[in-house]
């Protein structure tokens, strides 16, 4: 299998589990997210997947989830680049906040436009549409080149980040992309053409 890209968000961290906006804080795994994402290594190995390269933000839950993949599939050496530029949105002032505390401060209809508008960032934090404006130049500059080249490349990362990049591939609307959940632990394989665009999607799930 060649020109293939598996996504997979992060499994769940202590933050998710306690209902809390996260963005560029760095919780770890839970107990939950490390069976995720052991089980999705898992999935991958059972699947035949060999990869060539990875990619990973620099924060720790996707870092840790990308670890478990590659130790379920024998890979620890794996090459593998970190970078922020696929960190999760900047949620600003809302980060470390439970959703109902947000809501309480700053009222049920404000939160929900911060979390469902696609170009209306919280503040002191970033939209989904700032968050792809790092996300995909990265990918069009680094992510895109390996695949375009023959080679297979995991990327572990956020549901926003990883969002944008899923927009972009997908060529989806901003109404589409906001309506579209995407689950911890959970490998999206992409097989691409050399244009780049999507010939095959599908989801590895037990």
């Amino acid at each position: 299998m060649d020109n293939v890209l598996v996504l997979v968000r992060h499994g769940q961290s202590e933050w998710n589990r306690r209902n809390l906006f996260t963005g560029w804080c760095d919780p770890d795994l839970t107990e939950q997210g490390v069976a995720e994402a052991v089980r999705a290594g898992r999935l991958l190995k059972a699947q035949g997947f060999h990869f060539d390269l990875g990619f990973t933000s620099a924060l720790l839950r996707a870092n840790r989830t990308l670890s478990l993949i590659l130790d379920e599939l024998g890979q620890q050496d794996l090459e593998t680049i970190r970078d922020q530029a696929l960190n999760e949105r900047n949620y600003g002032e809302l980060s470390g906040l439970n959703k109902d505390e947000a809501r309480v401060k700053w009222g049920d209809e404000k939160v929900l436009l911060w979390r469902r508008s696609y170009d209306i960032p919280p503040p002191g934090g970033e939209s989904l549409k700032d968050t792809a404006a790092r996300v995909l130049p990265f990918y069009k500059t680094r992510i895109w080149p390996a695949v375009k080249s023959g080679k297979n490349v995991i990327v572990t990362a956020h549901g926003n980040s990883i969002r944008a990049l899923i927009m972009y591939l997908e060529e989806l609307s901003a109404q589409q992309i906001l309506e579209r959940e995407v689950a911890t632990g959970v490998p999206a394989v992409y097989r691409l053409t050399m244009h780049g665009h999507v010939e095959d999607r599908r989801d590895l799930v037990a």
